[in-house]
């Protein structure tokens, strides 16, 4: 009975979150933009990468960036609410945060498998994180004989590809594979290694997650008509000044390549404005800051660039907002 009751307590205390903030089976659908920062420097004002989508009182994470589990907390999610993970591509600032989800969840005995989807070599990723818990899960709260469920038993990875689809608790989810990466069609690489947008077609509206892109018809063609498109979106002057302060000797040779990268793998706001007025969407929600948290004279900026093409409504999130 003791130990018993020293699990249930343990339990509590790791699931305990305030009361008023707790999510209720009947609460609206919402998208929710846990983390808008773009990585892979870290900010002191934005969580890195990562949303959580609300359907029927389920909760279905998109991106995982480190700080997934504290800003669920602070949203008012808990654990065992989530239903499924899906990750746009496997750069750590979009998936830090996964392997605190999977292994609280084993230590908090939610053993209900959890279905991952994302590009080629999520599995090979999610093993890795799977193989780290086996230690903790077999010493579990240190009761001779109680150890937590095997890891690999609470977890399924379905990798994705571009034109992939999937039902799951009533949304259609479909797979687009977008200019994060420029390999060649049809290449090793470009077999190997996929970024991928997400479409969520609920009953009242559809959303659409961009990932990590650079301009993309494909990415307009999954977007069209959408309720809401969130996206991407980088300041290219922001981010290099970020880049030079954090790493000021960088060489010649590196600093190009990562100039290539950020000007052709992510979306200006020019870029996003005709991305968004292509697909005709209702509303764009700007997330993944990845030149620094926007000041009031950079996001009107930002806002000019993108009405020279886009007429909707354009919003710049925050973590923690709900659209």
């Amino acid at each position: 009975m003791r130990e018993h009751l020293f699990r249930l307590a343990s339990v509590a205390l790791l699931l305990s979150s305030p009361s008023h903030a707790l999510q209720t089976p009947d609460e609206k659908d919402a998208f929710i933009t846990l983390g808008t920062m773009g990585g892979p420097v870290p900010s002191p004002d934005r969580s890195q990468p990562a949303n959580a989508l609300i359907h029927n009182g389920h909760t279905y994470l998109v991106d995982t960036g480190d700080g997934t589990v504290q800003q669920m907390a602070r949203a008012g999610l808990r654990l065992s609410s989530v239903k499924a993970v899906f990750l746009s591509h496997l750069h750590a600032d979009h998936t830090g945060g996964l392997s605190a989800v999977l292994a609280l969840r084993n230590q908090t005995n939610v053993n209900e498998p959890l279905n991952i989807y994302g590009p080629p070599g999520t599995r090979e990723l999610v093993a890795g994180m799977v193989a780290s818990m086996q230690p903790a899960a077999r010493v579990g709260y240190g009761i001779p004989g109680k150890p937590w469920a095997p890891p690999a038993d609470t977890v399924t990875v379905i990798e994705m590809h571009g034109g992939d689809s999937v039902k799951l608790g009533g949304i259609n989810v479909r797979a687009a594979q977008n200019s994060h990466y420029d390999f060649a069609p049809g290449s090793v690489e470009d077999r190997n290694y996929k970024s991928l947008s997400f479409r969520f077609d609920l009953p009242a509206r559809s959303i659409v997650y961009t990932g990590d892109t650079g301009p993309s018809a494909v990415v307009a063609e999954l977007a069209k008509d959408a309720d809401v498109l969130v996206s991407e979106m980088i300041d290219m002057a922001g981010t290099l000044e970020t880049v030079a302060r954090n790493s000021p000797n960088m060489p010649p040779a590196a600093k190009a390549n990562l100039e290539q990268h950020l000007s052709t793998h992510h979306l200006t706001p020019e870029a996003l404005g005709k991305l968004a007025a292509a697909a005709r969407v209702k509303r764009l929600v700007i997330t993944h800051f990845a030149g620094g948290t926007p000041n009031p004279a950079r996001t009107a900026d930002y806002a000019t660039q993108i009405r020279k093409y886009f007429a909707g409504t354009v919003t710049f999130a925050n973590d923690l907002d709900r659209y």
